[in-house]
């Protein structure tokens, strides 16, 4: 009962442990961010990976959600190589490399911009891995604790700040800053069926042009369940929830009024894998979202990604 116990309250300090005011540009999943990455695959020493994600945001919303004239539809493509690398056994560090397709289009009128994204370096220390048996059954625990560093090695263009007075700054590359995040992965499985909790928060910092994009919190929790097909493939299907929350965003220390929010989305994916090669596909869709003052509306987002074990 006790272990019962601390498990559920460990999984309630990772749903609101940042739960304070924040978040921003990467709220919308747009072309300087989107945190959520899935289940990752276990690897015992190195794996290399590719995703690939599509987001997709309406701007320049009217009163009430009306379409007008105005209102622009944006695309938010990303290819992102990643990499990690077990260096002990509890001991782990990962890079990601984003190149960024972002598209807008109003009126017919196309707005395209490419390139690379800001660099992410994180270190995690797993601070829980159990194995326990009970009536036949096991029991499986890790917790692995985390930050990164986020290089501004994006392009950031202070004019398309400024496109119009209620334009909120998510057409760019990159922010512009070096920014900081902490993060707690926990997960907890019974034989094949788990459930799969992550958290973020995320600190930025002032550009070179006086702009700092507003500090984000964002968690997922996921259940799965592993089908294992002629002890050669390994099918997990998942289901769960995303909510993330921004603050403000500030220029010369003023706020931006067209920033910040929060959005609560709905995730269905699967997850397959043979031996060192690992294969999957997220969708999103929002249930519930409040952006930047109304003015910007999410849609849905597409990941599928593969990795290799080696």
């Amino acid at each position: 009962m006790i272990q019962k116990r601390r498990i559920i309250i460990l999984i309630m300090i990772l749903l609101v442990a940042g739960k304070v005011k924040t978040y921003a540009c990467d709220i919308c999943g747009c072309g300087v961010g989107n945190a959520y990455i899935g289940i990752l695959p276990d690897f015992q020493q190195k794996v290399f990976g590719i995703r690939y994600r599509i987001n997709a945001i309406q701007t320049h919303i009217g009163s009430g959600g009306t379409v007008s004239y105005l209102t622009t539809q944006e695309h938010y493509r990303t290819i992102e190589s990643w990499a990690g690398w077990n260096f002990s056994k509890r001991f782990r560090v990962m890079v990601n490399l984003p190149y960024h397709l972002n598209e807008k289009l109003n009126q017919g009128l196309k707005q395209t911009k490419q390139g690379l994204g800001d660099i992410n370096l994180s270190g995690y220390y797993e601070l829980i891995n159990k194995r326990t048996k009970h009536q036949n059954k096991l029991l499986v625990q890790s917790l692995w604790v985390g930050t990164s560093i986020k290089f501004a090695t994006g392009q950031y263009n202070p004019a398309d700040k400024n496109a119009t007075a209620q334009n909120a700054n998510l057409f760019q590359l990159g922010t512009g800053s070096t920014d900081f995040s902490l993060h707690a992965m926990y997960d907890i499985r019974l034989n094949d069926i788990g459930l799969n909790a992550n958290t973020m928060y995320k600190l930025n910092t002032v550009n070179s042009y006086q702009y700092k994009y507003g500090n984000k919190w964002s968690s997922s929790l996921q259940m799965y369940y592993k089908f294992r097909i002629k002890a050669k493939w390994l099918l997990a299907p998942n289901a769960g929830i995303q909510y993330e929350q921004s603050a403000l965003d500030s220029d010369n220390k003023l706020a931006v009024n067209i920033s910040g929010g929060n959005l609560m989305m709905g995730t269905i994916g699967i997850e397959t894998g043979a031996g060192k090669l690992s294969f999957g596909a997220n969708w999103q869709t929002p249930l519930n979202q409040n952006l930047m003052g109304g003015v910007v509306k999410a849609e849905n987002r597409v990941m599928v990604h593969m990795s290799c074990d080696f």
